[in-house]
């Protein structure tokens, strides 16, 4: 084993001339390929670099297929097996530790679950089973010998461009192109499409493959809009959208299509919750005997007409969790992503009888104790999910201004009506400190002519306060309002403008744009921007 140990010491120091320029792969940038002996090894899924630890992840079927290795994929104990030879690698998901011929050695990266495939690190596994591995920066290649060292360093094949239309690929790149898609605003399903699967499934597949075709490589997919879903839960109703009814069962699980539609082609699948609220009006009517509002009255507070669940009672915001992790548990999704229905901006909200029965930490300051509970609630879902599956990236979209200038001198130079701390009581610094959340995406809604809310200062502030942290940032964006009266909207470059503007910040690690539909309408011209925007 010192001759294994040795192979180890010089994995460390190999992976260290992955330098930093191997981070994000840009549009216009070749994709990795990986050579054996000359010979090129294909994958169904792109191998890809994870950032700051720099490790090349390749699928599985490379090591199966390519190095000739016997792998065993347990998904109970969601570990990998490899074997070549007298040769024996395991990896555990989310352990930083494998096992090596009975041997335990330390990992900067482990096997994951990414675009429905079982990721390894190539060079890890390369060099265990016996085999060279040597890093080509410039061409972008690994190349892997099994023989000699006089071997010489193939010429790369130039990648394919991906084709739009659900080919099952991407383009490669590591930074994030999401667009959410909303199950209440108009994106999914269409209201003609309410009862009829058939239709349901077309529409949905048919906005991811326009979405590919324009660069997106990730969906953000409303899955609980009112204390409902759109899956089979044993907490909450069926949302009213899929059959026109609440409660009723559409006759197939919506979710579990997406997930798998989205993996066809390569796109990240992130299952967005709105956390507290309830229903969109003060009507019970038409809400089934399980909803929330009917099962526990005491926990909803009547807010201008919309009924909320309180944050201020803990076994409330037990329950939000409760839900969000039947989805972790039982879907092979690539993240949780909460938008910014925490407390209701603007409107009364009375909680007294809570902030009387819960106030632990004892103070008269309610908005300090609001907080409090929305904190407590972030911290305990990322531990929820974290404990599960160490892989799901956890993240929060919200308000785009924290506070302003004028109120707090940390805050932003802006003049918003509404701000996140003071209106939602979103202590969304604290979270970004503390690195309870893996990425926080502020809707940074407004153009770069707006004087009260200018895009560029307030994507300056973001890039601030994530300095320092592992909390990447993500950028919000608002095609929607393409096209409308306000100020700085009457031509698509400005949202191209808003992305070039992105890259004066490395810590922006990529953009998700609000909503799929005003993508796919192509608002003023904008897939043809954004198509070239990204290369493709």
């Amino acid at each position: 084993m010192n001759v294994r140990k040795g192979l180890m010491l010089l994995l460390i120091f190999v992976l260290g001339l992955q330098t930093a320029g191997m981070t994000a792969q840009a549009a216009g940038q070749k994709e990795i390929a990986i050579f054996l002996d000359g010979n090129r090894l294909e994958s169904d899924v792109s191998p890809y670099i994870l950032p700051k630890v720099n490790v090349t992840m390749v699928p599985l079927r490379v090591i199966s297929e390519g190095l000739g290795a016997s792998v065993l994929w347990s998904q109970a104990t969601r570990t990998v097996t490899i074997q070549k030879s007298d040769s024996v690698i395991s990896m555990t998901s989310g352990r930083q530790q494998a096992t090596v011929d009975n041997d335990a050695v330390g990992l900067d990266a482990s096997v994951e679950l990414k675009q429905g495939r079982v990721m390894v690190p190539i060079r890890f596994v390369s060099e265990n089973l016996g085999i060279r591995v040597n890093w080509n920066q410039a061409a972008q290649t690994i190349d892997l010998y099994t023989g000699d060292e006089s071997v010489p360093t193939p010429e790369p094949t130039p990648a394919t461009p991906a084709e739009p239309g659900g080919t099952g690929t991407v383009p490669a790149s590591e930074e994030m192109r999401g667009a959410w898609i909303s199950t209440v605003n108009g994106d999914w399903p269409s209201s003609g499409a309410k009862g009829n699967v058939e239709k349901q499934k077309q529409e949905y597949t048919k906005q991811l493959d326009t979405l590919q075709g324009m660069g997106i490589n990730a969906v953000f997919v409303q899955v609980r809009a009112n204390g409902d879903a759109i899956y089979p839960s044993g907490l909450v109703p069926w949302n009213s959208v899929l059959t026109g009814t609440q409660g009723k069962d559409p006759g197939y699980d919506p979710l579990a299509f997406m997930v798998e539609e989205a993996h066809k082609r390569g796109l990240e699948f992130h299952a967005w919750f709105n956390p507290f609220r309830a229903t969109n009006s003060a009507s019970t009517t038409n809400l089934t005997a399980n909803h929330i509002s009917k099962l526990h009255p005491d926990w909803i507070v009547n807010a201008s007409g919309k009924m909320y669940i309180n944050p201020g009672i803990p076994e409330a915001r037990q329950h939000i969790i409760d839900t969000i992790m039947e989805v972790v548990n039982q879907y092979d999704i690539d993240g949780v992503h909460l938008d910014d229905y925490f407390y209701p901006s603007n409107v009364t909200f009375n909680d007294d009888a809570a902030f009387k029965t819960y106030n632990t930490l004892n103070t008269k300051d309610r908005a300090e104790w609001r907080r409090d509970n929305i904190n407590q609630f972030v911290k305990q879902l990322g531990q929820s999910i974290h404990s599960v599956k160490a892989n799901v990236e956890y993240g929060i979209s919200p308000f785009g201004v924290w506070r302003n200038k004028s109120v707090d001198l940390t805050g932003s130079d802006t003049k918003a009506g509404v701000t996140a701390y003071d209106s939602m009581n979103a202590d969304v610094r604290t979270w970004i400190n503390q690195e309870w959340i893996d990425y926080v995406a502020p809707q940074v809604y407004w153009s770069m002519t707006l004087s009260v809310a200018r895009y560029d200062k307030v994507v300056d502030w973001w890039a601030n306060e994530v300095a320092n942290t592992n909390v990447k940032l993500y950028i919000g964006h608002s095609p929607y309002k393409l096209g409308t009266p306000e100020i700085g909207w009457q031509t698509s470059q400005e949202i191209i403008d808003q992305l070039n503007y992105n890259k004066k910040y490395g810590s922006v690690k990529g953009d998700i744009f609000f909503s799929s539909q005003y993508l796919t309408k192509n608002p003023l011209g904008l897939i043809a921007k954004l198509k070239a925007y990204y290369g493709l």
